[in-house]
């Protein structure tokens, strides 16, 4: 335990003279910085008693090492590096910030002064003096405080010219600016438009050296001094006001200005540019007019200096009777300064004229022209309109043209108010008939669609015919397809069978030929799908025309229409609003409207197969029905014949039964569900498939009613 004690004795005594030796080199090395330096040492009562007497002062710090690069070191308690700066600027003036110096301060004394009673001020220690801030100059630079100041002096120098007659030297105007941060002078020259000299700047800014050797200060300069500068010698004559009141305050007063030596070139020049006829020709000249009548005083003078600038205002219309004429609009100003007109249109959006700013150009107008052709040959003095001859709705002619005066503006009604005593009361204009002239679209030439055509007559550019988008999506899936024949002259086309297509979607129709084997004939496509024009009434051919027994003309062949398919009978029951004749309901009561003279139907219907019903059989054949129905006044057409015999021939050996038929006279006419409404309009607005599948299912409901 005892040799423990020694040893930590020896290891803190060996501990206090490694940091003494540190604070020795401290000591030697830092000499400029104030730091306190404190021993780490146990937490003894020696180290807290003296830890003062190692601080640092600025009265101990040892200056034994010089203060050179090599021997200065960092501080390591140093955390602020901000660079500290003397000069500022506020309020766009420079200004010095100095550290506000520390004043003792007596609390009695301010207490009596708070208090209002005085105190005895002897004993009062003084005041300490300021001491000087080192950093700050007592006088600011030059540099900094004459910145961005310059003086300007106007000077000249004479150029010898020793070639010309007019002048032996010439005087070249400078501009001399003198800049106070650095003595730097700078001379130009102003440019002198087509001067043939080269001018701009004359001397680059730099220090200018004198002759002795010094460079030019501006005590140098001054007016009406002679500046030497590369042995040119500048005559200084004027300055600016900021360079006099520069002098003022440094206690010069500046010279008043000269004038520039008088240029004889300068002068030369006005004076071949000033005309001034000698007195005997002026004279002469004046003689020679008054003799012929002339060199009176200027008539219309009075009026123009009464009269300027005062302008009636007139609108006017002429009736254009031309080809693209019509009501056309003017403006009419009358100047009163010397009697003089000019004619304005008045232009309006998009009427497709050319823009002709001015029908007349101003001038007199007269009231009858006498046209030659040169201006000269005119022999009769034309009479001009004057202000009296403008009252509104009265017509001018303005070369040949009649024009109606109709309304002025409020200073024409109050100048002739004021002046001729006439009230002027607008016209009122009926309203104009629109120019319509309609030019006949030129023929179909038989290239592409009428419509493709018509739209070249109809705009500019070409725009693609409108297609009818509904009825494509309602009657897209339709085709009607029907067997027809050739109506022809030629014995051989009496053979020949056609299966015709209607697309009712767009209207178009398409034929195919069915050609016999060894016929000599090749069947196939007969007609491409297109539009066809009904030559009855000169439109297409629609669906309504599709109906059998009509008569087709399409690209110069005529064809009937002989019999339809199933999907086509159906589709015409399904629309009996469209295809009235071949609804069995619609042609009995075509039928039983003949009967009018008969007490019930049944006895209509018993007198008219008793007169069709030759050999009381109680069948008739189609030919002998039809016959019969013609016979007692009752036509029906094709299709209507169709209707009969699809509805009463039932196992088509082309003979009707007539209790059938009576019964279909005396039965009351039966409305079907699926006649009542057009089941392709719900079919527009659904998909494909589902489309396809109510088709089909209505065509099943069809054959079922059947």
């Amino acid at each position: 335990e005892l040799c423990f004690v020694r040893i930590r004795k020896h290891i803190a005594r060996q501990i206090r003279q490694f940091f003494w030796n540190i604070r020795w080199l401290h000591f030697k090395l830092f000499p400029i910085f104030n730091i306190q330096c404190t021993m780490v040492s146990t937490q003894s009562t020696w180290d807290i008693e003296n830890r003062k007497k190692f601080e640092m002062k600025p009265a101990n710090i040892p200056k034994e090492l010089p203060y050179l690069p090599g021997n200065v070191f960092t501080d390591p308690y140093k955390t602020k590096f901000n660079k500290g700066h003397v000069f500022d600027k506020k309020s766009g003036s420079q200004t010095e910030s100095v550290k506000i110096l520390e004043e003792k301060v007596d609390p009695e004394l301010l207490k009596s002064m708070r208090e209002g009673a005085p105190v005895n001020l002897e004993g009062v220690p003084p005041r300490p003096e300021e001491a000087e801030h080192e950093g700050i100059p007592k006088r600011p630079p030059k540099w900094l405080k004459h910145d961005k100041q310059a003086l300007r002096f106007f000077a000249y120098f004479q150029e010898p010219v020793h070639e010309s007659g007019i002048e032996n030297f010439r005087v070249r105007k400078c501009v001399m600016f003198y800049y106070l941060d650095d003595d730097t002078l700078h001379i130009i020259e102003p440019r002198v438009e087509n001067s043939g000299i080269p001018q701009g700047v004359f001397l680059k800014r730099h220090k200018v050296p004198k002759a002795g050797g010094d460079i030019y200060t501006y005590s140098d300069l001054n007016i009406g001094v002679n500046v030497d500068v590369y042995g040119r010698v500048f005559r200084i004559v004027d300055s600016d006001e900021f360079t006099r009141k520069f002098y003022a305050d440094m206690g010069v007063t500046l010279k008043e200005a000269e004038e520039y030596p008088a240029d004889l070139f300068g002068d030369h020049r006005i004076m071949s540019k000033t005309k001034i006829p000698p007195p005997d020709i002026a004279e002469s000249k004046e003689y020679v007019e008054k003799k012929l009548n002339g060199g009176r005083f200027n008539k219309g003078l009075q009026q123009f200096l009464e009269n300027d600038r005062k302008v009636l205002s007139f609108d006017i219309v002429w009736d254009d009777s031309s080809y693209d004429g019509g009501l056309k609009f003017y403006k009419m100003d009358f100047f009163l300064a010397d009697n003089t007109a000019e004619v304005r249109e008045v232009r309006e959006q998009n009427n497709g004229k050319d823009p002709y700013p001015k029908m007349l150009k101003r001038g007199k107008l007269p009231k009858e022209p006498v046209l030659t052709h040169c201006p000269g040959m005119k022999m009769k003095k034309d009479e001009h309109y004057e202000p009296a001859d403008f009252t509104l709705g009265t017509k001018i002619k303005i070369f040949s043209r009649d024009c109606l005066l109709y309304d002025c503006d409020d200073y024409t009604k109050k100048w002739y108010k004021d002046n001729l005593k006439i009230e002027m009361v607008p016209i009122q204009l009926a309203k104009p008939r629109p120019l319509l002239k309609y030019q006949q679209a030129p023929p179909y030439l038989g290239y592409g669609t009428v419509e493709d055509s018509m739209a070249s007559v109809k705009a500019l550019v070409l725009k693609p015919p409108k297609k009818d988008v509904q009825k494509i999506f309602k009657n897209d899936l339709h085709i009607l397809r029907y067997e027809c024949k050739l109506v022809s002259s030629n014995p051989d086309d009496e053979t020949r069978k056609f299966i015709l297509s209607f697309y009712c979607g767009d209207d178009t129709i398409q034929i195919y030929e069915i050609a016999d084997r060894n016929s000599g004939r090749v069947g196939g496509k007969f007609m491409d799908r297109n539009k066809h024009v009904n030559p009855v009434n000169g439109s297409y051919y629609n669906e309504k025309d599709m109906l059998i027994g009509q008569m087709l003309i399409l690209g110069g062949y005529k064809f009937r229409l002989v019999k339809c398919d199933e999907y086509t009978e159906k589709y015409f029951e399904a629309n009996p609003e469209v295809f009235k004749e071949a609804s069995i309901d619609y042609v009995i009561e075509k039928i039983k409207s003949q009967g009018k003279g008969f007490k019930t139907v049944e006895e209509y219907a018993k007198d008219l197969m008793g007169k069709m019903d030759k050999n009381k059989d109680g069948y008739l054949s189609f030919d002998e029905f039809c016959a019969g129905l013609k016979a007692l006044g009752i036509i029906i057409t094709y299709q209507e014949e169709h209707t009969l015999m699809r509805r009463f021939d039932a196992n088509q050996d082309n003979k009707i039964s007539l209790q059938e038929f009576i019964d279909a006279l005396t039965a009351p006419p039966q409305q079907h569900p699926y006649l009542q409404q057009d089941l392709s309009l719900s079919l527009i607005h659904i998909s494909e498939p589902t489309r396809r599948y109510a088709i089909s299912y209505a065509v099943f409901c069809l054959k079922k009613k059947n």
